[in-house]
């Protein structure tokens, strides 16, 4: 079964930069999941207490007109749209019990809310 050649960008780290502890905790699960080659997808929808909320979840790899952006040795893949939300920021991880959980920090939020799931650009 062969696949079609998925038409996507490579991006750089000026859109997400991935951090140590994020990049651990990505290559842990992708390789648990048995597809060590996968990425993480971010996508900026609709919704959350500000307007905006990230939607983060495991992916075989890019589709369509996606940006894929290599960083600390894991691939993230993310839509043209989301990309515009999204440029120049980190992803990293927390182990905190209330507030754990892959966290982005992103300097085109102008409103956060206190859960830090969902922002206003």
């Amino acid at each position: 079964m062969s696949a079609a050649a998925v038409n996507y960008k490579v991006g750089n780290e000026k859109l997400v930069r991935v951090l140590d502890a994020a990049s651990a905790h990505l290559r842990g699960l992708l390789t648990k999941q048995g597809r060590p080659e996968g990425a993480l997808r971010i996508a900026v929808i609709g919704g959350g207490c500000s307007g905006l909320q990230y939607k983060m979840d495991l992916t075989d790899g890019p589709r369509d007109r996606d940006i894929m952006v290599p960083s600390n040795g894991v691939n993230v893949v993310i839509d043209p749209k989301s990309a515009l939300f999204v440029s120049g920021s980190e992803l990293d991880w927390s182990d905190d019990l209330q507030q754990g959980g892959f966290k982005v920090s992103n300097p085109n939020a102008v409103v956060t809310c206190s859960c830090g799931e969902s922002f206003a650009a």
